[in-house]
């Protein structure tokens, strides 16, 4: 008998007591992934798809996260940006969705790593997939309070246009709002499911009442061809090709998000199926939300020119109603939305951080991979990544500036663990190699699919190092590509000094594989 065989966790350890609401094909998964169940399954196709969606919130972010993408292209540039740019990024959506289908962990990208790459570069690839990701959810965290921060201050805004929050003000929200996000994620938490399932229809219901409200009400409308065919390149740059390029990064943040649901896996009943099947039909959803928003945006939000001037785009949309009541309810409706998505992020975070510290990637691990017995939940994890991002919110009392930066890197951190864990399997299928059998599965468009995936995800990271205007003076640089660095640097400082002494790549665990050299241990 070999060492896997002797130290592989039974079946019956797997699916535990049988209040865990695992399915044949979840106790398998976790068999073959040599993981002990630790959470319930509580999540249903329906709760799953609205955990992806809200946090996703494409329609929500067209609104308040685009004003970028007037600069570079206006009304037509950032329309036709807009659906280049989604039909790019579905690749990279379906290569995760068919990785998650292969292997249903909390861990995501930094387990994918870990099984799929070459084994002399498994340990340290994954180290570093592990801390890309936490720290590109903990930024993507501390982003989204930011933002329902801005939308309360745009609901007082429009009733009192002189207002405005200083930093301490903005910072003492973010730390209120993530404070409230906390308690739906531990004593709250076994509502989360029936949560998401209302977040999703209340994602459905919000983008209607926006979209007839403003058909209805805004006047005047912008001309088609305006919307369609007038490009304006008021960045600066030479050619109007790069102007939508660089334009493409601030649509990203509307589609970005897919593998949220990859982290909670664990909780979803047949996983193997449900969540790639989620993670495929939210993309697919919220892009069409996304383009009949932007489309009534375009239409209604008034001129360019009043629209580059605006602190906030989406203000002059919902104020071209001609209703201060009206606009303070749309702000409202999206602000509660927004902050819903919130929650999700927070569950998200935490349970990539669990995963992660459940093989001692972190200094810590057996008190951050900690479960609460009573709620079946990481409390610590939970907690860790509250803290966590209240620091990074922190920053901003001396400066909006440096915390733009470090929330920055949520982008490129996340865009990066798609590139590894896609390359990988991408390298597997170009020499040959078995790959595990996924229920949801790209087949024969496998390898185009990664090889497209892989070479877009390199694409937008390049452009996503770019300013979004020129010329560059030292204030408004980017300097994400500068954090980025630096956080790369990080992880392979921490992984000498800890990583490779602790971390248990979760490879070692899998049933029927062994990374070169290293024994096999259970894990708890």
């Amino acid at each position: 008998m070999d060492d896997f065989e002797k130290n592989r966790i039974p079946i019956d350890e797997v699916v535990g007591d049988g209040l865990w609401g695992d399915m044949h094909h979840d106790a398998r998964d976790m068999q073959r992934l040599g993981k002990k169940q630790q959470f319930k399954r509580n999540f249903s196709f329906l709760s799953t798809l609205g955990f992806v969606s809200i946090y996703m919130a494409t329609w929500e972010f067209v609104l308040v996260s685009l004003s970028a993408g007037f600069i570079n292209g206006g009304f037509a540039g950032l329309f036709w940006t807009f659906i280049g740019t989604v039909i790019c990024y579905a690749s990279i959506v379906a290569s995760l969705a068919e990785m998650t289908s292969m292997a249903p962990t909390s861990g995501g990208q930094y387990h994918w790593v870990s099984e799929f790459a070459p084994p002399r570069y498994q340990n340290f690839l994954s180290y570093s997939a592990g801390w890309m990701s936490t720290l590109g959810w903990l930024s993507s965290y501390a982003s989204s309070a930011f933002v329902c921060a801005t939308l309360i201050e745009i609901c007082a805004e429009i009733m009192r246009p002189e207002f405005g929050f200083n930093n301490w003000q903005y910072t003492l929200l973010m730390l209120a709002l993530i404070f409230v996000t906390v308690g739906f994620n531990t004593v709250g938490s076994s509502f989360l499911p029936a949560l998401e399932t209302t977040s999703l229809f209340g994602h459905f219901l919000g983008w209607l009442l926006v979209v007839i409200i403003c058909w209805a009400m805004c006047r005047p409308l912008n001309a088609p061809s305006e919307v369609f065919t007038s490009f304006v390149n008021s960045g600066g740059w030479s050619n109007m090709g790069t102007a939508c390029l660089v334009s493409q990064v601030t649509v990203m943040y509307c589609n970005l998000g897919s593998d949220s649901i990859v982290h909670i896996s664990e909780e979803v009943e047949d996983a193997s199926l449900v969540v790639p099947r989620a993670m495929w039909w939210s993309y697919v959803v919220n892009v069409l939300l996304g383009i009949v928003t932007l489309i009534t945006m375009l239409f209604c939000i008034g001129s360019l020119d009043a629209t580059l001037e605006a602190d906030a785009p989406y203000l002059n949309l919902f104020q071209n109603t001609g209703s201060s009541g009206m606009a303070l309810f749309l702000t409202i409706l999206v602000l509660v939305l927004v902050f819903s998505g919130n929650i999700t992020t927070l569950a998200t975070v935490s349970r990539e951080l669990w995963a992660f510290s459940r093989d001692h990637g972190f200094p810590f691990s057996n008190w951050i991979s900690h479960m609460n017995a009573k709620y079946d939940i990481p409390f610590n994890s939970v907690y860790l990544s509250s803290v966590l991002t209240s620091i990074l919110c922190l920053v901003n009392l001396g400066s909006t500036f440096a915390f733009n930066l470090i929330v920055s890197l949520s982008l490129l951190a996340l865009l990066s663990t798609y590139m590894i864990s896609i390359g990988c399997i991408l390298l597997r299928r170009i020499q040959g190699q078995p790959l595990p059998p996924a229920r949801w599965s790209l087949g024969r468009w496998g390898l185009p699919v990664n090889a497209f995936a892989f070479l877009y995800s390199a694409f937008v990271i390049v452009f996503a190092s770019f300013p979004t205007s020129v010329p560059v003076s030292l204030g408004d640089a980017n300097w994400a590509p500068a954090i980025w660095a630096g956080v790369l640097l990080l992880s392979v400082v921490v992984y000498w000094i800890h990583g490779k002494r602790h971390f248990t790549p979760p490879v070692m665990f899998v049933e029927g594989r062994r990374t070169e050299g290293v024994g096999i241990q259970a894990t708890s």
